[in-house]
């Protein structure tokens, strides 16, 4: 529910609204304008009428939030999300441009990528050190070493580092090393995972299930938010359905659909969500175009030699076409795109 506080509701006002929530086992979200402040409670909502909130003369009203999801909700944080990480903001003015292999496969080549994709103005270098795959018998990725390799990456180019984390058990380890947590498309609905990653202090990128729903993918982010773990981004991928061209179908009407329900930001994946790199370019405009708020797309030195994904990675060559590409249309878009460092 929202309890809108009246203009001038001072901080013990708003203290003793809070205790009272708290003590009936609501959980609390603070959000103060210049003109009111709003209090979002998430609980039992049979607990309110004992509560009589609105007797208090500095409550102006209680609205309950019908959606399933609460704390995902527009409704509950009026503003858009700023997630912050490190000395980037996703969710504002700017666009993120998340860049790397599906797979690291040795350390020469994440760190040549890493390079190649900060000079063409990455700021997030992604890549995959623990690989669900569908064949037991494909590459399932180098684990550990491949977590090393991100890090030493990093620490050469500055790139923040983005790669998947698919076992509850493993969520320490990879928050060490990493600094967004990627929860893929089939781990979606894998709720003791979500709920680890709740725990870990790191931002969240969720990948969408390739048949979920709007309101599943975003009952998901509720798992994680409702654990403590506010640092929630989406990730389009594109969704399982019967045309065969593509490996998935990119659904960009998720986009502004996200934005008009949630306030977390929205990343788009035109790499899994055409399985083409010839069809990357076209799409990350596109999703530029839809209000995205960062891309993360698939880059290989040497795509035909890649152990997993090599038809969708762009060499560093088309990245660096792309992203010039990009860079101009999101300033005609009012927004901006790539290192600010390197323009």
């Amino acid at each position: 529910m929202i309890i809108v506080l009246k203009k001038g509701a001072t901080p013990e006002q708003v203290e003793e609204v809070s205790t009272r929530l708290t003590e009936e086992g609501f959980k609390i979200h603070l959000s103060e304008g210049v003109e009111k402040t709003i209090m979002g409670a998430v609980g039992d909502r049979t607990r309110l009428k004992a509560l009589d909130l609105e007797a208090l003369p500095w409550v102006e009203k209680v609205v309950p939030i019908l959606a399933p999801y609460k704390l995902v909700s527009r409704e509950f944080h009026p503003a858009d999300s700023i997630i912050r990480i490190g000395d980037h903001e996703i969710g504002g003015h700017h666009v993120h441009m998340m860049a790397g292999p599906c797979a690291v496969e040795s350390r020469e080549q994440i760190i040549e990528t890493a390079h190649a994709v900060r000079a063409a103005g990455a700021t997030f270098l992604r890549g995959g050190a623990f690989k669900p795959r569908t064949s037991p018998y494909s590459f399932q990725g180098l684990e550990e070493e491949g977590l090393r390799y991100l890090a030493d990456a990093r620490e050469e180019t500055g790139l923040l580092v983005v790669t998947e984390v698919i076992d509850a058990r493993d969520v320490s380890l990879v928050a060490h090393y990493s600094d967004i947590l990627q929860i893929g498309a089939r781990n979606m609905q894998n709720f003791n995972l979500l709920k680890e990653v709740a725990k870990c202090g790191k931002a969240v990128l969720l990948k969408r299930g390739p048949s979920a729903t709007l309101e599943e993918w975003m009952m998901a982010a509720e798992y994680i938010m409702d654990g403590g773990n506010y640092q929630v981004m989406f990730c389009e991928r594109g969704i399982r359905t019967f045309e065969t061209y593509t490996r998935n179908t990119l659904d960009l009407t998720m986009v502004p659909a996200l934005h008009s329900l949630s306030h977390l930001p929205v990343i788009v994946d035109p790499s899994h969500g055409t399985g083409r790199w010839q069809l990357v370019h076209p799409m990350a405009k596109a999703a530029l175009a839809a209000g995205a708020d960062g891309l993360i797309v698939e880059v290989h030195p040497q795509p035909e030699k890649a152990v997993s994904d090599g038809k969708q990675s762009l060499t560093p060559e088309t990245f660096k076409l792309m992203m010039d590409d990009l860079i101009g249309l999101s300033k005609a878009l009012g927004r901006s795109l790539g290192d600010v460092s390197l323009c």
